[in-house]
Formats: structure tokens, sequence, C-alpha cells
């Protein structure tokens, strides 16, 4: 016969939630759409010139899966950005602001690398063309912006926006 022992609950980790919306083949799906519509933009602002098909998938499949990294710190009264953009000179850059985003766009000439005497033919640790818009936390001031490159990094300072101002409008008897 059994003793009798106390019964315990056991305690198990909470398990893995996922939104119905996020099942993983709709993410993927998301993903293959977004590739899918950046290789057609590329194919079109390239002039429609066909036979570069991969070409545009791979870039495409790069900028999505792998966009510029950046960083955005909130300051108090301006926000500041840091973007990783190795490699690019400041004429190469085009960065435009608008009150809630941010576009920073980056193209230069694929540059003949040598490696131990090897010419560079494929390379993926290095972009020819960057692309990334962000919707901003907080508006800014777009024509109050400053930005700097050195050693790679883009930074961004972004004085915010004032706040509306409320007026109020009495109404006056004639």
């Amino acid at each position: 016969m059994k003793s009798a022992t106390a019964m315990q609950a056991v305690k198990e980790p909470p398990s893995l939630k996922l939104n119905p919306k996020e099942d993983v083949f709709d993410l993927m799906q998301e993903i293959y759409a977004d590739i899918a519509r950046r290789a057609y933009e590329i194919f079109e602002s390239n002039g429609r010139v066909f036979g570069r098909d991969l070409d545009n998938w791979f870039r495409a499949e790069s900028e999505v899966l792998n966009p510029t990294r950046i960083e955005i710190f909130d300051k108090g009264e301006a926000l500041k950005i840091q973007a990783e953009v190795p490699g690019f000179k400041p004429e190469e850059l085009e960065v435009s602001v608008e009150p809630q985003s941010l576009t920073i766009v980056g193209k230069r000439e694929a540059r003949g690398e040598r490696k131990n005497g090897n010419k560079v033919v494929y390379n993926e640790r290095r972009a020819d063309e960057v692309l990334r818009v962000v919707q901003l936390p907080e508006p800014v001031a777009p024509d109050k912006v400053t930005a700097t490159l050195k050693n790679g990094l883009l930074e961004l300072e972004m004085p915010k926006a004032a706040p509306p101002k409320k007026i109020r409008i009495e109404p006056k008897s004639v």
C-alpha cells in the first residue's frame, strides 16, 4: 500500500501564446509580399530592364530583411537618431525629414574591390544602396534638423515641433 503524500502544485513556465493574426505562415507571406513589392519598385526605378530579376530580388530581400539599423533617443526637447551607413560618403546620402517621418536613401557606384588579389564580384557585407523610412514617435521641426556623418554613423538631431496652440475666440455681438 502506498503512503499518502501531500500534493504539491507544480508551477509550469507560461506557454508562448501567438496572436491568431501572427501565425508563422501569415508572417512569412507578409515578408514575401514586402520583398516582391520592393523588387518591383527596383525594377521600375531601373527603367523596367528585363533580365535582372534575381539582382532586383536579392537587393529587395536584403533591404527588407536587413534594413539600415537605427536607434532613436528622446532627449527631451529633441530626438536623436543614429543610423548605420558604412562606406557611404555624405554626397551619396539623401535624408528627407517630414514632421512625422524620416527617409534615408543612399546610393553609390559599385567599387571594384580587391581582397587578397581577387576581385569581389558579390558582397552582402556592404550595401551599394540603402533605403529606410521611419515613422517618428513625435512630430519634429524639419527645418531645424542637423545631420553629421562620421565613421559610417549618420547622426541626426531633430528638435521636436512645438505643440499646437489653442486659441480661444470670443464671439462678439454686432
